[in-house]
């Protein structure tokens, strides 16, 4: 037992080092020897315990034989610190005995250099002060002698400029003030200068004046560019724009002297020239002179001679303006357009009017029509004075908008990106002429074009005529020309084209925010309106019998009301394209470049216009093929559908698809008939009631409006025609199903003949006859396949198993 002593012995001092799985591990064979209970566990601890023994006695082996090995390298350590120890002694000497000197020495050569960097820093501007005082000694003493017996105001006015670049302290400071005054010049510097000054400014400003008098361009110019020079910038910037002013206001008070008797102010455009030249000769002033005035006075200063232009532009064109305004009366046609009744448009929209004779009304509101159109053409206000008012008014827009973007250029930050949008500066915005062209000129203008548009369309339907000479008889020609639509819309058309392009040439984003959307609530009001009650009470094809279909005049009436509405719209569309530039027959897309750029180059006003006109364009869209989708519906239900139905019965009389393929050719031998005349019956039937019902309404009706009715039509026969196909389910023989799927598809193509789109409304019935005509092992496949045939069915499996059903069953 002393064996396993040992070991317990020796671990008890390292085990608190150990990792805790150690300490674990000898818990547990001291807790196994504890727990042993027969000779077989006792001599299984004792083993573990030897194994213990062996492994911690050969890592003391390992611990004892390296400290040999750690001894050495410590003794070396120790001799190395020694020696390094006596080079540190040997460095400090050194370093002490040798480098304390040379390091004494720089720092006085450091410290000389500075002084002398200093003295000569001190002496060059010792220099710079003496030579400035030179200077400015020159300066005085050349120009009191300029100002003499030679009066060279150039070379005086050079000498003040020079003097300027002479810093104020120096001016100012005691040595100038000991050093410049002479005998001659017994003053102080700055008095001398500031009394050449004043005297040379209010030289200068009267002989410049004396030139403006008398018209001499070149002194004129001569005794501005002096003006910067003497520091005098402001004055001369004043002088000379009070000068420029002058000009122009002599010249716009020369255009507006008429001819003797006011003749000249008769012209229609006579104040929009003046306008124009106005605004051309401040253009002109700034355009040549703006070089001049940035090279003797500095960049951005011309802009002051702007605002003094503009000053004079606010009174010279008030004046036009003013005169233009009781010249033409304008408050006077403003306050009668807005008085303006309207009769025909608001009699228009109310209950119809019946004559003794029970006929209604055509062409007028009221009775008698025709005596009614002229008492409405002269209620007060003249339509060719208002289009010239019109005309004049986007005359002289068009011209301010072309000023303002001149001015704009020439404000423009010159740090500005080139393609920026411009914007207009302040000196137009807060001017006087903005705001009286606002009132004068923009909200007249809005006011007269929507009077002016509405009277148009009132008048256009006053003066409408339908097309003579329509009818829905194949045998009887057609004189007109398609569309057969009524004259209101050329007309109207006509005048929204002429609105539109008047407005957009104005250049003004105030007038497109006015008069486009105008010009839509116009059209979706009265025009729309207009066609609109016409169909609901002068051309509703509503038969005159119960059962019986509507006259010939009110099915023609209805159609060319609905021409009339696509054809506007299709006119319409190509208008707005017109403006925006775009074209919807150009492949992929292209687009010519928005000819609104060059009319609306401010900011986003571009966007806005162009916005505005997509609105108009979509609103107006929306609004005729609302109607027209509401007038084709009507069409069908009172013309086509009632005559559709006999043709259908027609083409199915004596059907008999029971009948198997022998017994249909023993009945054609019997009728000596022929037997593919006899299958092909169905189909040659419904395509001569085809042709007859839908070719006269066809040659009629415009293409798009056609095919929408043909639409119409084949859904609803799609409906017939399944519900008829399901009426022979368990009746049909296996080969009546094979004729039905023939004479129906025959029927299909007659319908769908220039359109293979509307065959997609046939699907259903289609696919009905598909299926009934498929062979067992087809349809076992298509059934099995779970939906890998690549059909897309439009039948429920219920349906498709319903249409396996429709061969009646063999006994």
């Amino acid at each position: 037992m002393s064996a396993n002593a040992i070991p317990n012995g020796n671990s008890s001092g390292p085990t608190t080092q150990k990792p805790s799985n150690k300490l674990n591990a000898n818990s547990s064979s001291s807790s196994s020897i504890r727990d042993a209970s027969n000779l077989s566990d006792v001599r299984a601890a004792l083993a573990a315990l030897h194994v213990r023994e062996t492994n911690i006695t050969n890592r003391l082996n390992a611990l004892l034989s390296s400290q040999a090995d750690l001894s050495r390298e410590l003794g070396r350590l120790d001799l190395l610190r020694a020696n390094l120890g006596s080079q540190v002694i040997a460095t400090r000497s050194i370093s002490n005995g040798m480098l304390s000197s040379a390091a004494d020495t720089a720092g006085r050569l450091s410290s000389r250099v500075k002084d002398l960097d200093l003295e000569k820093d001190r002496v060059q501007q010792t220099l710079k002060v003496v030579e400035q005082v030179a200077e400015l000694k020159a300066c005085v003493h050349g120009v009191v002698g300029s100002m003499g017996a030679p009066q060279d105001w150039e070379a005086a006015a050079g000498y003040i400029s020079r003097a300027s670049k002479v810093p104020e302290p120096i001016i100012r400071g005691a040595f100038a003030a000991s050093m410049v005054p002479s005998v001659e010049v017994p003053d102080a510097p700055w008095v001398t200068l500031e009394n050449a000054k004043e005297s040379l400014c209010g030289l200068f400003l009267r002989e410049f004046e004396k030139a403006a008098k008398e018209g001499d361009g070149a002194k004129v110019t001569r005794f501005f560019k002096l003006f910067p020079l003497i520091g005098r910038g402001d004055v001369g910037l004043d002088v000379y724009g009070r000068y420029v002013c002058q000009g122009v206001a002599g010249t716009a008070r020369a255009t507006l002297r008429a001819e003797p008797g006011n003749a000249g102010r008769k012209d229609g455009f006579f104040y929009a020239n003046a306008l124009t030249k106005l605004f051309e000769h401040i253009a002109q002033i700034v355009e040549n002179h703006s070089g001049l005035v940035e090279r003797h006075y500095g960049e951005g200063k011309m802009l002051k001679v702007i605002e003094r232009l503009q000053m004079e532009a606010d009174v010279q064109g008030g004046i036009i303006l003013d005169s233009w305004s009781d010249e033409r009366g304008v408050d006077r046609k403003l306050t009668d357009a807005k008085s303006y009744p309207f009769s025909f448009l608001v009699q228009s929209f109310l209950p119809p009017q019946r004559t003794l004779t029970g006929t209604p009304r055509m062409n007028s509101p009221a009775v008698g029509g025709s005596n009614n159109v002229r008492n409405s053409e002269d209620e007060g206000v003249d339509m060719k004075e208002v289009d010239g008012l019109l005309s004049e008014i986007s005359v002289m827009l068009g011209r301010w908008s072309l000023y303002s973007r001149f001015l704009a250029g020439k404000c423009k930050n010159p740090d500005t990106p080139e393609d920026a949008p411009l914007s207009i500066p302040e000196v137009v915005t807060k001017s006087n002429l903005n705001r009286k062209i606002s009132a004068k000129l923009t909200s007249p203008y809005n006011s007269l074009a929507m009077f002016f548009f509405r009277r148009s369309v009132e008048k256009a339907f006053q003066l409408d005529e339908s097309p003579t000479g329509l009818s829905l008889s194949l045998n009887k020609p057609i004189d007109a020309n398609a569309p057969y639509i009524i004259s209101a819309v050329d007309d109207i058309m006509y005048i929204v084209s002429a609105i539109i392009q008047k407005a957009i040439s104005t250049s003004q984003r105030d007038v497109a925010a006015s008069v486009i959307p105008d010009v839509g609530r116009v059209l979706g009001s009265d025009f729309i309106g207009m066609v609109q009650r016409r169909m609901r009470d002068e051309s509703y094809p509503q038969p005159a019998v119960q059962g019986g279909l509507p006259p010939e005049n009110k099915i023609i009436a209805f159609i060319v009301l609905i021409n009339s509405l696509d054809v506007a719209k299709d006119y319409l569309a190509r208008i707005i394209t017109a403006q925006l530039g775009t074209s919807p027959d150009q492949p992929n897309g292209a687009s010519h470049p928005n000819p609104l750029a060059s009319n609306f180059p401010f900011d986003h006003d571009v966007t806005f216009v162009t916005s505005a006109l997509n609105t108009l364009n979509t609103t107006f869209s929306l609004k005729t093929s609302e109607l027209i989708s509401d007038a084709l519906k009507v069409l069908f239900t009172f013309v086509v559908k009632q005559r559709l139905k006999p043709v259908l019965v027609e083409a199915f009389r004596d059907v008999d698809y029971w009948r198997s393929e022998d017994e249909l050719a023993e009945i054609a031998r019997q009728n000596d008939e022929d037997e593919d005349e006899v299958i092909d019956r169905v189909q040659r039937r419904f395509e001569h009631g085809w042709d007859q019902l839908m070719k006269p309404i066809a040659r009629l009706m415009t293409p798009k409006t056609f095919a929408a009715l043909v639409d119409l039509t084949a859904t609803d026969l799609s409906k017939t025609l399944e519900k008829r196909v399901w009426s022979y389910s368990g009746k049909a023989s296996a080969y009546g199903v094979i004729r039905m799927e023939r004479d129906f598809s025959g029927i299909i193509s007659t319908v769908s003949r220039g359109n293979y789109a509307v065959k997609e409304m046939f699907a259903r019935v289609s696919q009905i006859l598909m299926v009934a005509d498929m062979e067992d092992e087809e349809w076992e496949e298509i059934s099995s396949g779970d939906g890998e045939d690549g059909i897309q069915w439009v039948l429920t499996e219920d349906e498709r198993r319903r249409a396996r059903h429709l061969v009646k069953a063999t006994i």
